[in-house]
């Protein structure tokens, strides 16, 4: 597998055709569970040069309506590519984008609250996430927010009794997220630009840069050319199917943040 080069392999001219910056939440764009103050002002100086901001996280629908309306991006992915948000200011009007029916979405969430107790009694030391009431399409297994972390097996059990009872089940730098549908982040994402941005992704992929920092960011890692982990990544490489291109010095937010002064400072 390719060595992961330095940010700073990432070339001008490079840079200089990105419009589109994509990135993770926990842990890529926070740090320690916040959004520091340099990580948001990151944000908001990108949108001022132009770029086309996107969360792409694993985060609930109650928050990714909070974001989509405060933040300043220009779209969210949310739910691991169950949905996605877009607001639109001048309109005021929410774009709301969902992955399965409302039908579907009913009876896949019935399944998940009994599978979520099959999970919750099998695996001690788990707990609901804490943003569970906010999600419409997964369940989120906390393996380290809001409890002591668990240790590798513990992580592995949580996702062999997922896929045991037919979900898909992706692991986050805290969470372990399970659903029943043939969504990813990148799958949302083909949708998201083809929907609000009138765009085939594949033709426009290389004017986009992904930063991530954890296994369910492997479908974004191995499709965007110009993918990059922050520091934290690093401990997860060997669970990751696909290694971004580059890796920042800094961890979660200040690597961010490394990455938004290289696009900046070539625009």
């Amino acid at each position: 597998m390719a060595e992961i080069q330095p940010l700073s392999a990432f070339t001008a001219g490079e840079r200089r055709g990105i419009r589109y910056v994509l990135a993770d939440i926990d842990d890529t764009l926070t740090s320690h569970g916040r959004l520091t103050a340099a990580a948001y002002t990151a944000l908001e100086q990108l949108e001022a040069a132009g770029f086309r901001v996107i969360p792409i996280t694993g985060r609930p629908a109650g928050w990714c309506d909070m974001i989509a309306r405060f933040w300043p991006v220009a779209g969210i992915v949310g739910e691991n590519g169950a949905l996605y948000m877009q607001y639109d200011r001048k309109a005021r009007h929410m774009h709301r984008r969902f992955f399965q029916s409302d039908a579907e979405r009913r009876a896949a969430r019935a399944k998940l609250a009994t599978l979520a107790e099959t999970i919750l009694r099998a695996v001690p030391g788990t707990a609901l996430a804490s943003d569970q009431q906010y999600r419409e399409c997964d369940l989120a297994i906390d393996f380290c927010e809001d409890v002591p972390a668990l240790p590798p097996a513990a992580i592995a059990k949580i996702v062999a009794l997922f896929e045991a009872a037919g979900a898909t089940a992706k692991v986050s730098s805290i969470h372990v997220n399970g659903w029943f549908g043939d969504w990813d982040k990148l799958a949302m994402t083909r949708v998201l630009f083809a929907e609000r941005f009138g765009a085939d992704l594949d033709a426009v992929r290389g004017q986009a840069v992904f930063a991530g920092d954890s296994p369910n960011d492997a479908p974004m890692f191995g499709y965007f050319p110009y993918s990059v982990g922050v520091a934290n990544v690093r401990p997860f490489l060997d669970r990751i199917a696909a290694r971004p291109a580059f890796v920042t010095a800094g961890e979660g937010g200040t690597g961010f943040v490394e990455l938004a002064e290289a696009l900046l400072a070539v625009r």
